[in-house]
């Protein structure tokens, strides 16, 4: 799905920071406890790492952006709270009205409805039969298509062409794994793009052509004729 969280070769959001040197994990204490809920979140919702970014990229503009990095991550935790029933929706919004003093119901909690399904092992590696469908080298074409569901293919990679530049262990395929329909394993390749064949008409106020490497599941990919 084209989400929010696909900013990759869009414009207008200025020049992007480097990370400083001594730039601490979490700049504000409350940083680290929003790291840490949503790792619980994923546990108890029994959701995973897919499903927690198909959460971060069905969130509006300003629960994606306005409210910063770990913002979006509580965002993101309350609605996999939701979507497998541990919260009523409204909940979070309900308990902190009556914490400023509001005398408002709180929602009640519903019935929980967790996903019934379980990885069959641990980590997102996993071993494959048949080979690697491309090889080192080869030029591929990332497949122009637009799924309902999440996916890892970017939108701005879509349609171009690129040259296999490694082939990587077999993971879990993201597009299945988030919505629990299997896990797919499929061969990841490193593709390299060049700026010119992303943006035919120049990258921004820089000009100059450069390399962009995407990792790319091997379903979003097929032969460039």
């Amino acid at each position: 799905m084209e989400g929010i969280a696909d900013l990759g070769g869009t414009t207008g959001w200025g020049p992007v920071r480097p990370p400083r040197r001594d730039e601490p994990v979490f700049p504000e204490r409350w940083n680290a406890r929003a790291f840490a809920l949503t790792l619980l979140a994923i546990r108890v919702s029994g959701r995973n790492v897919d499903a927690f970014r198909h959460a971060l990229e069905r969130l509006d503009r300003n629960a994606y952006l306005d409210d910063g990095y770990f913002g979006r991550w509580l965002n993101a935790a309350e609605l996999m709270l939701t979507d497998s029933a541990i919260l009523a929706p409204g909940a979070v919004t309900a308990r902190a009205r009556v914490l400023r003093g509001e005398q408002i119901p709180e929602p009640p909690a519903p019935k929980p409805r967790k996903p019934d399904y379980k990885p069959t092992a641990e980590g997102s590696l996993r071993t494959v039969d048949a080979p690697a469908a491309f090889a080192v080298g080869e030029r591929v074409r990332a497949k122009n298509m637009s799924p309902t569901g999440h996916t890892r293919l970017a939108g701005y990679v879509r349609g171009h062409a690129g040259v296999v530049a490694a082939v990587q262990p077999a993971a879990l395929l993201p597009d299945t794994h988030a919505h629990f329909l299997g896990e797919n394993p499929q061969y990841v390749y490193t593709v390299c793009f060049d700026s010119r064949e992303l943006w035919p008409s120049g990258s921004g106020t820089d000009s100059r052509p450069f390399k962009l490497t995407v990792e790319l599941y091997e379903s979003y990919l097929e032969q460039d004729s």
